[in-house]
């Protein structure tokens, strides 16, 4: 017998089940990970935010398991089948696979063929030549003949009674797992280029003819894959490499092995080997080929799912510029530059669109225009959307910069993806109903740049485009991801309740789109909150809302002090007890961290604060209200290098991570199209995971290896030791393409590379890693 949900669980996250059950108990009662991460550490034994996901999510899976094995119990029972043995077994089924591996020979099924021979009485005919090879297939089949149950000559009946034994050995479950397991590890996953499609699937070149084991095979490899199946131009198949093609399939001796078939020369061996054969190839083969192949989309969809959230959290915890006036510029040539201007608090106050460049350039007037709101509104900052005329815009700003530096102005790049989406959406239409869509993109713009998470939570976390192949992976577990990640990296930083946007107070612990609304209502039409203790008094707000959300609600200048900082209200008393130790006052104890740590937490804990939650506490007087994220810092790209032709193998720059892939990053160097620095150029040391060197939003020196510019591809290093492979002209043709340590090879058959190889990826195998990245 399997031991309890809890305890399994435990053993997978490597701690005891006493903290599992507490944890499982504080979810089951309605609480948030966010809460039980920060404020129920006791209870938990200080299991953090990512454990606490993992253990929601198994939690999930196994209780579904639990439903499913007492149905299948049910149905078994009830078909009077279920022994003692077989009930171990289903009992002890660790895996929704093995549950269904068990359960398949009574699964309820369509009328087959095995049980319209056994309905004619040809099931004593396979049991008997099962039994007992020496017989006489054809000989013994004579016995059996029955014109009206549609078997009226020996072929039928043989047939008949192969069908009996092929369903027999297809549907048992220790069978099916050897063979499952001999797949996954010797397995091949062939691909080949549907004919006729060359030209269509050009995109798709890199697999037309490949092959790579299913194990080994890494998530964004497998989904290029499968992009190409699904759009019609690639055919996969799974299958095991053999020296002789004819030879018969591994798979088909283990089947034989099970079930003690073997050729000793009786009458009946040839047909038992025929049988095994046809039960591999029509039954068996295709049944695990489906499976094998679900299963690696599946995997190859989770770690697609993980690369998004890492980035995205990244993304979302990007240093912020802070409260500073902000003017953003959303570019455009023909259509003009939007502008809007943002107060310290992200309150828009102007708005504008200058026509620097072609048709009209009327660049004097677009400087003039912007130096005038800059000084109106006591501008700090210029954010400049990276999309189309960026670095055009760039150098307007720079000019503005050069010519006005009474006014300290200061340019940063920022992204601008989701900008167009959050533009054209319900919520911005609600938020300015009286301004122009073109000219809301300017808004996020500035906004994000002031404070990247209070304007991301806006925008759908599929539309930041920081993962690769989201729209190909499932969308319901690719959304409840994002939301976990967006609800714990707000519930990580707080909020100022009184400056909070709707969307940004409904990603708070135990809050929702409905109390987010009446939050906002209240504060409208009373006034900003003074204290925690009003959010009472917000209509919907009960007793278990407020526990669930209080702490990381934050009421700067209020009239509680702690009330800016990260302890929970039901702390308080933990606090005063502290103060009524040593004699002062809150105001004089928060931030002076040289008397704090002369103070030593465990005097201060009792049966329901223990040491974690006072440690917390004390931490946080010494840096009350303090932000998780970094200090705020922007990159510098190069004067000159506004486009592909004006990049050079060797070139040092600086630019800013955008994405973070297994096998690489890709960063923003200023010209439009971002370059990918493979896993083997990250450091000098071996690099297992990207992840581990670099993140979303990081500011990065890289090196110019390569540039392709008919297919738009830029190879960079971090090693700034490396050296640039040789290049000839503009046309992106080189004299050798290769990476310096890769013979040739032929053109026509890529490059195999396991999830091992670490060489580096300049030249054409970098390409190949574009290809793949992007499914182009």
């Amino acid at each position: 017998m399997l031991p309890p949900i809890e305890h399994r669980i435990a053993e997978e996250l490597g701690v005891s089940p006493r903290q599992v059950i507490a944890a499982v108990q504080l979810l089951d009662d309605g609480a948030t990970v966010p809460f039980v991460a920060r404020y129920r550490k006791e209870a938990t034994g200080g299991l953090d935010d990512t454990q606490l996901r993992t253990l929601e999510e198994r939690l999930g899976y196994l209780r579904e398991l639990e439903d499913r094995r007492a149905t299948v119990l049910a149905s078994i029972e009830e078909q009077g089948k279920l022994t003692p043995e077989l009930r171990a077994d289903v009992d002890n089924a660790d895996t929704k696979q093995r549950l269904e591996d068990l359960y398949l020979p009574y699964k309820p099924k369509r009328r087959t063929k095995a049980q319209i021979a056994r309905e004619a009485g040809i099931g004593p005919l396979a049991e008997s030549l099962f039994a007992d090879p020496a017989l006489t297939p054809e000989a013994e089949a004579e016995k059996y003949l029955d014109a009206d149950a549609g078997f009226a000559d020996v072929k039928s009946v043989l047939e008949g009674a192969r069908q009996i034994l092929m369903e027999q050995f297809a549907e048992d479950a220790a069978l099916l797992g050897e063979l499952r397991g001999y797949l996954h590890e010797h397995g091949e996953v062939r691909s080949t280029v549907i004919e006729g499609k060359e030209n269509e699937g050009a995109k798709f070149r890199d697999w037309f003819d490949f092959r790579e084991p299913i194990a080994k095979m890494p998530s964004h490899r497998a989904l290029a894959l499968l992009r190409g199946r699904n759009e019609g131009v690639l055919r996969l198949a799974l299958d095991v490499e053999r020296a002789d093609p004819d030879a018969p399939h591994p798979c088909e001796g283990r089947i034989a092995a099970r079930f003690g078939i073997r050729n000793q020369g009786r009458p009946a061996d040839r047909w038992l080997a025929d049988t095994v054969r046809w039960t591999w190839s029509v039954k068996i083969s295709i049944h695990l080929e489906l499976e094998l192949m679900n299963e690696l989309r599946e995997r190859a969809e989770e770690e697609a799912i993980r690369v998004f959230a890492r980035n995205l959290k990244a993304l979302l915890l990007a240093a912020p510029a802070g409260s500073r006036p902000t003017i953003g510029l959303d570019p455009g040539i023909r259509t003009g530059v939007k502008v809007a201007v943002v107060d310290a608090t992200g309150k828009l106050v102007d708005t504008a669109t200058v026509y620097p460049f072609e048709p009209r350039r009327d660049r004097e007037t677009s400087l003039a225009a912007l130096a005038m709101l800059a000084k109106k509104h006591a501008v700090e900052l210029i954010a400049i959307g990276n999309g189309t005329a960026s670095r055009e815009t760039d150098a307007l700003a720079a000019e503005l910069i050069q010519r006005h530096p009474e006014l300290k102005l200061t340019k940063v790049m920022v992204s601008e993806a989701g900008a167009s989406v959050y533009s054209a959406s319900e919520l911005a239409a609600r938020e300015f109903p009286d301004v122009d869509v073109s000219l809301r993109g300017a808004v996020s713009i500035a906004r994000r740049l002031q404070d990247p998470l209070a304007e991301l939570v806006k925008i759908d976390p599929k539309s930041i485009g920081v993962g690769q192949y989201q729209h190909d992976v499932n969308q319901g577990r690719l959304a409840k991801s994002l939301d976990a990640v967006v609800e714990d990296c707000v519930n990580a930083v707080g909020v100022d309740v009184n400056m909070a946007s709707a969307p940004l107070l409904a990603r708070i612990s135990g809050l929702n789109p409905a109390l987010a609304a009446n939050i906002v209502e209240y504060r409208n039409s009373n006034g900003p909150f003074r204290d925690r203790s009003a959010l009472k008094d917000v209509p919907r707000l009960g007793p278990k809302t407020f526990e669930q959300a209080a702490g990381f609600l934050r009421i700067p200048n209020g009239d509680n002090p702690l009330d800016a900082s990260s302890v929970h209200p039901e702390a308080y008393p933990v606090i005063e007890r502290i103060l009524a130790r040593i004699q002062k006052g809150v105001r004089e104890l928060m931030g002076n961290g040289g008397f704090l740590k002369t103070l030593r937490p465990a005097e201060f804990t009792d049966e329901r604060f223990g040491l974690p939650t006072v440690q917390d506490i004390l931490a946080e007087l010494e840096k009350p209200g303090r932000d998780p994220r970094p200090e705020f810092r922007t990159a510098s790209f190069r004067d000159g290098i506004e486009t592909l032709k004006d990049l050079q193998p060797g070139m040092l720059l600086e630019g800013v991570v955008t994405n973070v892939t297994n096998f690489g990053a890709f960063v923003d160097i200023g010209v439009h199209q971002d370059g990918l620095v493979h896993i083997s150029a990250l450091s000098s040391t071996f690099v297992k995971d990207p992840h581990s060197v670099v993140k979303a939003g990081q500011v990065v020196k890289v090196k110019v290896l390569e540039v392709d510019i008919p297919r738009n591809r830029i190879a960079l290093t971090m090693r700034l030791s490396d050296e640039p492979a040789r290049q000839t002209g503009r046309d992106g043709r080189g004299t050798d393409d290769r990476p310096r340590n890769q013979a040739p090879r032929d053109a026509r058959q890529p490059a195999r590379r396991d999830a091992g190889d670490r060489r580096p990826a300049t030249g054409s195998a970098l390409a190949e890693a574009f290809a793949r990245a992007r499914g182009k």
